[in-house]
């Protein structure tokens, strides 16, 4: 029996098991705007935890993490470094923004800025950045979706094929189930995610050279400038580093669909036990590095730098194993992909199609309307995923640059009564502005700063600028209940205070 008949089975079985727990999850449940985007607000810590997994850790992580271990090396580590800080950041105010939600029954980013600056010109802007920078990211699942596929069954299937088939499918149980759908196929995908990693991850680096020891020790010798900045690039160096960290970090939860997660959770205590306990998940992506740093010395020269891991895996493991790897790839494009599509097209229809041209529309006529969208943007990524393909992680530093804008009108929306929607507005628009001009006549980075983070530091100062010229006016009103009563949490300082932490959610203390 041939390499690909063998693990072609595999790979779709996992994925079919995938879509039909998506199609019937949300099957007991009437699918109303809120149950489709937001799940009625019902996830407790392990769904959350599960949730936010599977839409942060992707075929990014995958794929393009071990890429960028393969091609570029020291510079990868921000990765791991961004991770760490976002987690921290969100411990402190995305509790806030969960209680917001509730007590205005918020869906979207969208629905907070319109809230908060008392604008729906605003927010429907907030809403057509965020669909335009989203695209890419989904761009990013389908395109790691294709390669893994393709890979994985040896040929068997190709690139296109593959994404077209995943990408009908992932449309169809968002359509169905929503934000359930997400969720629940989150339990297999993460499953099947740690358990590859951890079994490549030491896998590889044994068989190859004997141990993870050996193998950094090998890759010392033979590349000594690829473990350190700027790696093997020429303009990834140390302020590189430094501004994509605090970029990524603090814009780890602007993406939408992210923020949809966290408006999923059933109460703000959920939301920060959550960032308590989802540094555990990133060990994982300690083996995605093993592999890719592995690749530079046992697969060498490869044309494109997103099939290291899967073509060094290839030549470790047999066939069958690479099926149950392609198959965990697989799921880890769906379940992003999902979510991304969900709050895209709720954005659109919700957030900048009816306050603009349908102030009339109820939420059953949005929900229809978002269900619709579903489809074509399913389509728009999908066209751009066949005819564009650079690298997974450039792909990802787009949408950073893009969504992290919405920081300031976030983080001084909540602490501050003076920020006006003057500000925020100017601020936004000249940062947007500044991520196109950047990113399209290729300055990023731009005098070795990200180009994002230049644009971010635009933002900030042209919001505090025009806020003092054109001061608020009455326009923090609504959140003056909410930031009174919600009790800011003291800082962790041990072990001890993440397991008590942890423990009052079971009830155990």
């Amino acid at each position: 029996m041939s390499a690909s008949a063998i693990a072609l089975p595999i790979i779709f079985g996992l994925i079919a098991a995938g879509s039909a727990i998506g199609f019937f999850a949300g099957a007991r449940y009437k699918m109303d705007l809120e149950q489709w985007t937001v799940a009625a607000r019902g996830f407790g810590v392990v769904f959350v935890w599960l949730l936010m997994a599977g839409e942060v850790y992707t075929t990014f992580s995958f794929l393009g993490a071990s890429g960028w271990a393969y091609s570029k090396g020291g510079p990868t580590l921000y990765i791991l470094a961004y991770l760490a800080l976002g987690y921290v950041v969100s411990y402190y105010y995305l509790p806030q923004m969960w209680e917001i939600g509730k007590r205005h029954g918020l869906q979207t980013t969208s629905d907070f800025f319109t809230l908060r600056y008392r604008s729906r010109h605003l927010g429907a802007f907030v809403a057509l950045v965020s669909v335009v920078f989203m695209i890419p990211y989904l761009q990013l699942q389908l395109t790691g979706l294709g390669i893994i596929v393709e890979v994985a069954s040896f040929e068997g299937i190709g690139r296109t094929t593959a994404m077209l088939i995943s990408g009908a499918l992932i449309a169809v149980f968002v359509f169905m189930s929503g934000m359930r759908a997400v969720a629940w196929v989150s339990v297999l995908k993460d499953f099947l995610l740690l358990g590859s990693a951890i079994a490549i991850g030491i896998g590889v680096p044994t068989v190859w050279f004997g141990g993870i020891g050996p193998m950094f020790a090998a890759l010392a010798r033979a590349h000594p400038a690829h473990l350190v900045m700027p790696g093997s690039t020429q303009t990834m160096g140390h302020a590189w580093f430094i501004s994509t960290v605090l970029l990524t970090s603090v814009g780890f939860y602007m993406w939408p669909h992210t923020l949809a997660a966290v408006f999923s959770a059933k109460s703000g205590e959920t939301v920060r036990r959550n960032a308590v306990a989802m540094p555990l998940y990133s060990l994982s992506l300690a083996f995605v590095f093993f592999v890719g740093f592995a690749a530079v010395i046992a697969v060498p020269h490869l044309a494109d730098s997103n099939l290291a891991l899967l073509t060094v895996v290839r030549k470790t493991f047999p066939p069958w194993f690479l099926g149950i790897i392609g198959g965990a790839g697989a799921l880890t494009a769906m379940v992003p992909g999902a979510i991304i599509i969900l709050t895209a097209s709720t954005l659109f229809a919700k957030n900048f199609y009816r306050p603009l041209f349908a102030p009339a529309m109820s939420d059953d006529q949005v929900a229809r309307l978002a269900r619709i969208l579903v489809v074509i943007v399913t389509a728009i990524a999908l066209y751009l995923s066949i005819h564009n393909s650079p690298t997974l992680v450039a792909l990802l530093l787009i949408g950073y640059a893009g969504v992290t804008q919405f920081f300031p009108g976030i983080i001084l929306g909540l602490y501050s009564r003076r920020v006006s929607r003057a500000g925020v507005f100017s601020g936004m628009a000249v940062g947007v502005a500044a991520v196109a001009f950047l990113m399209l006549t290729k300055r990023d980075p731009f005098l070795g700063v990200n180009a994002g983070f230049v644009a971010l530091c635009l933002n900030f100062v042209v919001t505090v600028v025009i806020s003092g010229l054109i001061p608020a006016s009455g326009e923090a009103e609504v959140l003056e209940a909410p930031l009174a009563d919600f009790r800011v949490p003291p800082p962790l300082r041990s072990r001890s205070d993440i397991v008590d932490l942890l423990l009052e959610e079971r009830g155990d203390r």
